[in-house]
């Protein structure tokens, strides 16, 4: 088996295999590098599974609320067969003998990387020693577990669990807010799971406008699950069946019920979505001169490089831990590896919640603006209440963008939007944003009707300024 290659791809999720591919396109000789399953974890534990599996109660939903239809109902079985074979079965073979095909050399297991040697990049793997001009690290994440007394004694899931699931839980607790945590309780409490959704702060989806967390709270609980606010748990333990969850009180000032109230929390499982530190601490980053923060991420600069001759791209970098990120910065690094430099640019990457209905958000928040010292101006429209097209769709619809605008330059700077379908329409913002275009010229644009793109334009009259 070769062991001099070009470039040396650590990591086949998202954004080492968009980095793999343009470079093998382009000629180049490429070793890709996987620890588990090329398509990482995205592919089989993540990404794809929650939202094949967070389709069929979307469905459900909207079938409620349209007019005409009857009898729907949800089958956990088919809905799981599918998953299986959306994930692959958990088999990558197809994957690897594709990528042999296409002239890269595949191999399986962890890496270490041992220095540098005439001025190339030596890496170990299993008992191959391999080197290159270039190196892509690509290696993902890990899943943070709290350091919880008595953690070890009832039932965990993490994503992983959750969305391999094969018989599902009577009762769920899902501790984490964030968008992980949301999509994880929507999709449990839309198969008739009993959810609870536990978060330490005031607020859902903390990060983004608070008015976007109350919209997502109101959503789930409308879908039956009980969400507790300023909360976290102190202890966990297990009687019997029951894994055990002793909470504390967090936050003084929200709109949840004491959580003394609910001062413990019973369930068959306890779904951790509590954030996730980049796989690095194995590396041997040292070799090359690297040295990650405190939290585990490689720092970069602003074409994914983090040394003479060495990527980082996608979640190992933390800069946006998103999978269309990922594979973004695959084609940064790749393209500067071809001799094409180019710049990351994320000020119009769409952060997206899948949940019941859509919550999406893109650009800068209220806050964050005007900790930059800009002048702006906030509008939020309801939807339903100016659009023909959710009546078209369902008899009591519902739905919410919010807009926010630089009123010195005239531009948008952020957006949000709860409702049907804002994953796909909250990229008319995200164009907006990240190309500068003027409120004069979104005006101007002409939408088609009926669709949801017609809310920018009632939104954008609602600005006094």
């Amino acid at each position: 088996m070769d062991s001099e290659f070009d470039v040396i791809v650590l990591g086949m999720g998202p954004g080492g295999e968009v980095a793999a591919s343009r470079l093998l396109d382009a000629g180049r000789k490429v070793a890709v590098v996987e620890r588990e399953l090329i398509g990482g974890e995205c592919g089989y534990w993540a990404c794809i599974p929650s939202k094949t599996l967070l389709h069929p109660p979307a469905l459900l939903a909207a079938t409620r609320g349209a007019a005409g239809i009857t009898g729907a109902a949800l089958d956990w079985a088919d809905a799981s067969a599918y998953r299986d074979t959306m994930i692959r079965h958990l088999d990558d073979a197809a994957q690897v003998d594709g990528y042999r095909e296409r002239g890269a050399t595949v191999f399986k297991g962890a890496a270490r990387i041992t220095g540098r040697a005439a001025g190339r990049i030596r890496v170990q793997v299993g008992d191959d020693e391999l080197t290159a001009d270039h190196l892509i690290i690509a290696t993902g994440t890990t899943p943070v577990l709290p350091q919880l007394p008595g953690l070890e004694d009832i039932t965990v899931w993490t994503n992983r669990e959750t969305y391999t699931v094969r018989e599902l839980p009577h009762r769920a607790v899902v501790v984490g807010g964030s968008a992980v945590g949301v999509e994880t309780a929507t999709f449990l409490a839309g198969f008739g799971v009993e959810t609870t959704l536990i978060q330490r702060g005031g607020s859902l989806l903390s990060r983004e406008e608070p008015r976007v967390g109350e919209l997502a709270r109101q959503h789930l609980e409308a879908a039956g699950v009980h969400v507790l606010l300023g909360a976290s748990p102190a202890r966990a333990r297990r009687e019997g069946d029951d894994s055990i969850l002793v909470l504390e009180s967090t936050e003084k000032d929200t709109d949840s019920p004491d959580p003394a109230a609910a001062s413990e929390v019973r369930a068959d499982v306890v779904v951790f979505a509590t954030g996730r530190r980049p796989r690095t601490e194995e590396l041997g980053l040292d070799a090359v001169g690297i040295e990650p923060d405190d939290h585990g991420a490689i720092p970069v600069d602003a074409s994914c490089r983090a040394g003479e001759g060495v990527w980082a791209i996608g979640d190992v970098n933390a800069v946006m831990p998103f999978t269309h990120v990922a594979k973004y910065q695959g084609r940064i690094a790749a393209d500067s590896i071809l001799g094409t430099a180019r710049t990351a640019h994320y000020d119009g990457i769409p952060r997206v919640v899948f949940g019941i209905p859509d919550i999406a958000c893109v650009g800068l928040t209220h806050a964050q603006a005007r900790s930059e010292g800009l002048a702006v101006e906030s509008v939020e429209l309801d939807v339903a209440a100016a659009l023909a097209r959710p009546w078209t769709q369902e008899r009591e619809p519902e739905g919410h963008l919010g807009l926010l605008a630089d009123t010195n330059r005239r531009v948008l700077l952020g957006a949000w939007a709860v409702g049907p379908e804002a994953g796909e329409w909250i990229h008319y913002a995200a164009l907006a944003i990240r190309a500068g275009i003027r409120l004069e010229v979104l005006r101007d644009q002409v939408a088609q009707f009926p669709t949801f793109h017609e809310a920018y334009l009632a939104a954008l009259d609602l600005f006094e300024s």
